[in-house]
């Protein structure tokens, strides 16, 4: 973890919400010079605090209209079958976010997709018949109620 202060936090904060902002924008909303802006921006990014910059597409515009929670229990718990589960999670486009879990469920896995038949494929030709998965449970989303991938920085110090 590096050492940030409000400066940094009110760049950070400032990128989160429109990673588009010019040095002189950023300085605007930091009260700093646009080149200490860059200096401190280009400090962030040196050390992955700013890991990247990209555009969030609408997936209800481009039609991947359905998201699915999945859980996965591994058929045997080794660090070679973990590796073949990971392997096959990083092949599937259609997976956002995987994570290991403790708990009933080994793994939970965020899918969007365009339609239930392209849910059906996935749990039924990608995951149950892979050799390291022993059991799939999906659950479909009804209602998104909140999205951000921003972290909390208010009180941070």
């Amino acid at each position: 973890m590096i050492s940030v202060d409000a400066f940094d936090l009110k760049i950070l904060a400032a990128l989160q919400d429109d990673g588009r902002l010019t040095n002189q924008e950023l300085a605007d909303v930091a009260g700093l010079s646009a080149s200490q802006c860059s200096r401190r921006r280009m400090r962030l990014e040196d050390e992955k605090v700013i890991s990247g910059y990209h555009a969030d597409l609408s997936s209800e515009s481009l039609g991947f209209t359905l998201i699915a929670f999945i859980h996965i229990t591994l058929a045997t718990h080794s660090p070679d079958n973990a590796k073949h589960f990971r392997n096959l999670v990083l092949r599937v486009d259609a997976v956002q976010e995987a994570y290991s879990l403790t708990g009933d469920a080994d793994y939970l896995l965020k899918v969007v997709l365009r339609d239930l038949k392209s849910l059906s494929d996935i749990v039924n030709n990608v995951l149950m018949p892979h050799r390291s998965v022993a059991h799939v449970r999906s659950s479909i989303v009804l209602d998104r109620l909140k999205e951000t991938s921003k972290l909390p920085l208010k009180g941070m110090r």
